[in-house]
């Protein structure tokens, strides 16, 4: 665990000193707030140990690790207005503390360092780009098209929360200085982590309790707002096995990279198991 935890110390190290330097203190305190109030960290160790395993260094890979942590926060801003919720791990979402305007001057806020990290790099600034169109392309059908079967909930997990993993674990293998191949094998790794996590999250939705969960609970069934419970009628037990069944694809997918770094591999193995046993 010392080994994960190192490399998620650099990143949240990171993440502080550019959240402490953003003026006014007024939007520093909001990022603060949204940023820096916990979360799992997944999307960014994803980042840093893509670059590990194929060769590169954790120092490489923080500050894009930082990057997409910051998108990741700035979309759930704007989920949290969205779906009305007052509370994002365990203390009040920034619309409830701040209010509307502000919640989404930090969403924006959020953005804006998360591209200047992005910024020296044009194959960053592209795989992030066209990650966001496909997030915001997935926001819109989840609010005016809801998908009606297995297979549309499937394309709507993958953009709303796949393409963001696979952001995360692409901008790590061009940050250690992978070729193309293995950059779209550790894409295709993370995008299928990413849906096996959506799933399961969906899963918890419906059947944690709203303590543990440090998020209410029951907000897909009160939002009408599809989960793949609501969309098929799937037990849970049957949405966990889905969960399982893509997280074995992603494994599939991690063992056509080109890896050279073992540790990193392991750890990239842990997490795909990891995201479908999760219970928060």
């Amino acid at each position: 665990m010392e080994y994960l935890n190192r490399r998620v110390g650099l990143v949240n190290d990171r993440l502080e000193s550019i959240v402490e330097a953003v003026e006014p203190p007024e939007l520093a305190a909001e990022l603060d707030h949204v940023a820096l109030a916990g979360g799992k960290r997944v999307r960014p160790a994803v980042t840093v140990l893509a670059c590990e395993a194929v060769g590169g260094a954790p120092e490489d890979a923080v500050d894009f690790a930082v990057g997409i942590e910051l998108v990741h926060n700035a979309s759930l801003v704007i989920d949290d207005i969205i779906d009305r919720s007052e509370v994002r791990r365990g203390t009040p979402s920034a619309w409830a503390e701040f209010g509307y305007g502000p919640a989404i001057l930090a969403s924006d806020g959020l953005l804006g360092e998360a591209f200047a990290l992005f910024s020296q790099n044009e194959r960053a600034m592209r795989i992030v780009a066209e990650a966001m169109v496909e997030l915001g392309e997935g926001e819109a059908t989840e609010l005016v098209a809801r998908p009606e079967n297995e297979a549309e909930y499937m394309e709507l997990a993958r953009r709303k929360t796949g393409v963001l993993f696979r952001a995360a674990a692409e901008l790590g293998a061009v940050a250690g200085g992978a070729d193309a191949v293995t950059v779209e094998s550790l894409g295709d790794y993370a995008e299928r982590v990413g849906v096996a996590f959506q799933i399961r999250d969906d899963v918890l939705d419906a059947t944690a309790d709203a303590t543990d969960l440090g998020k209410p609970t029951g907000q897909d069934a009160e939002m009408d707002r599809p989960s793949l419970v609501q969309v098929t009628g799937l037990s849970p037990e049957e949405a966990n096995q889905r969960a399982q069944a893509t997280s074995d694809r992603a494994l599939d997918a991690l063992a056509t990279a080109e890896t050279r770094e073992v540790d990193a591999v392991e750890y990239l193995q842990d997490l795909a198991e990891f995201v479908v046993v999760r219970e928060r």
